[in-house]
């Protein structure tokens, strides 16, 4: 029927800080991950890079009892996850992707993308290179997933949030096209870039010309990876209407939602 809502039977949420605290994008999912929790129950996973590997993850509780047979299934396709629980409050499942096997698959990786979405790599930063390599590897995570542990008739959503995760977006679209995608920009490339060189960014936004700034600041490579990803999701949304401007302005589309950042204090308060 048209107009109809209906709510996905699973949902998976992408972040890099998802069991990696690094700023605030941290904190907002961490804040809301009690709510979606209750909704969702064991169907509400994150997804974030296993970047201690051997080391002891404070945030992480492991327990292999989660999707147990899938995980003997991941490993046989080569894939390297670690499930268990987010240590925050509302314990969501938590799966943990380790990506470092496909350094040495990295050049098969970045022309994958220039076939098919025409994202430019060449002299691309490091840091670039490796969230190309955990985008992909979470994509190919959630295909495994779906194909092996998601009933035919369930809906699912992949929830992408920043550049950093473009790639996993992008790699769904291309195998996995039944799976709704959704992107959220915190903040555009370009405006922290203007921002963090001391510029003015909101009294001359549309002045500014997107890709000749992207090139000056020497963020292309990001800043064409969050266009691509904003413009293949499915839904697009932001944290606010003035964030809203700069994605329109830089990466040519309107977010469809704003979800403003709101605060659980009892998560500053209490980490229990």
């Amino acid at each position: 029927m048209k107009g109809e809502t209906t709510s996905p039977n699973y949902l998976f949420e992408v972040s890099w800080e998802v069991c990696n605290k690094i700023g605030g994008i941290h904190t907002v999912l961490a804040t809301r991950a009690t709510i979606l929790k209750e909704q969702f129950a064991q169907k509400y996973i994150t997804i974030g890079p296993d970047l201690w590997l051997r080391k002891e993850n404070p945030e992480f509780v492991e327990d292999t009892s989660l999707f147990p047979s899938w995980l003997n299934r991941a490993q046989q396709e080569g894939l390297r996850v670690r499930t268990g629980y987010w240590n925050i409050k509302g314990k969501p499942i938590a799966i943990l992707v380790d990506f470092s096997h496909y350094i040495s698959e990295k050049n098969e990786i970045l022309t994958y993308f220039w076939n098919t979405q025409q994202l430019d790599s060449l002299d691309a930063s490091w840091d670039y290179t490796e969230s190309v390599l955990f985008g992909y590897a979470v994509g190919k995570v959630i295909e495994s997933f779906v194909h092996f542990q998601v009933g035919a008739r369930e809906r699912v959503i992949a929830h992408f949030h920043e550049w950093m995760t473009g790639t996993g977006l992008l790699y769904l679209k291309e195998a996995l096209p039944e799976v709704g995608t959704i992107f959220t920009t915190h903040a555009t490339v370009l405006g922290r870039s203007i921002a963090g060189n001391g510029w003015a960014l909101y009294n001359y936004l549309e002045e500014y010309k997107p890709e000749e700034l992207a090139y000056r600041f020497s963020v292309q490579h990001k800043h064409f990876l969050e266009q691509k990803a904003a413009a293949g999701a499915d839904v697009f949304t932001t944290v606010s209407d003035i964030t809203a401007r700069e994605c329109n302005h830089f990466l040519s589309r309107n977010p469809e939602v704003i979800t403003p950042n709101g605060f659980d204090e009892s998560h500053i308060m209490d980490r229990t």
